[in-house]
């Protein structure tokens, strides 16, 4: 099965883009996933094809038009009715490396990309459209970050990383950041490898690993640590409070 996406973006010579080179790039030319850019301008009813309009009580910028993008919504649809159709925004659920992982495992999706101030809210429950975050971020549009949630999904399709194991030991796999990695020269400007890592005893290195591992997540995403472990921690003003279940 091949992993097919659709962009629904004012701006279609943005793709394939970087997804175009490297491992995205061969993978594509390998027939292991294709992409259809679609221009948005293309289902408006104008002749000057008007795809936004002032926002509805006032204010700055302008609206991407509902009833151009469910036009458009429904176009990518006719030709994959079973792909998800999301819309990436800074208003949506954060993007996850699980998430990620069902959407590689399906035919592939269909991404809506917002410019100006962003879409008629109508649209998502009009055409059950999932809004989806990259980031605590604002970017120019959505381009970029579908570019972004390309890539992590079709580096997890079969056969396009080469070693099978290389997507299960990364980071958020299992909750955690990864461990960190090293390789020659064996001394850089005084720094050495770990010694554990030159040591040939694969059981110690993958409990130093593990350590390092939960070390890191603790130290650096100490809100990734409270996930994994479910346990009481201790926030920044020093007061307990304990882990509740959505």
């Amino acid at each position: 099965m091949t992993f097919h996406a659709t962009v629904l973006t004012l701006y279609p010579e943005m793709f394939p883009g970087p997804l175009g080179v490297s491992l995205a790039g061969r993978a594509m030319a390998e027939g292991k996933w294709s992409i259809n850019a679609v221009q948005i301008r293309d289902f408006a009813a104008d002749k000057h094809r008007t795809v936004d309009d002032t926002p509805a009580g006032g204010g700055a910028g302008m609206v991407l038009r509902v009833d151009v993008l469910a036009k458009a919504v429904d176009y990518a649809r006719e030709g994959g009715a079973d792909r998800p159709v999301i819309a990436l925004t800074p208003r949506g659920k954060p993007l996850t490396q699980g998430r990620v992982r069902e959407l590689s495992d399906g035919p592939g999706v269909i991404l809506l990309c917002g410019r100006f101030e962003g879409f008629d809210e109508r649209i998502f429950a009009g055409r059950a459209v999932e809004e989806v975050s990259v980031g605590d971020i604002v970017l120019s549009g959505g381009e970029p970050a579908a570019l972004m949630l390309l890539d992590a999904c079709i580096r997890l399709l079969p056969g396009v990383m080469g070693a099978p194991s290389s997507g299960s030991e990364e980071s958020f796999e299992n909750g955690l950041l990864e461990y960190p990695h090293y390789t020659r020269p064996q001394e850089w400007e005084g720094r050495t490898i770990p010694e554990v890592l030159r040591s040939g005893d694969h059981a110690k290195i993958a409990s130093w690993r593990k350590r390092r591992s939960e070390d890191d997540t603790r130290s650096r995403r100490p809100d990734l640590w409270e996930r994994h472990t479910g346990v009481r921690v201790q926030s920044a003003s020093g007061a307990q409070r304990e882990v509740q279940d959505d």
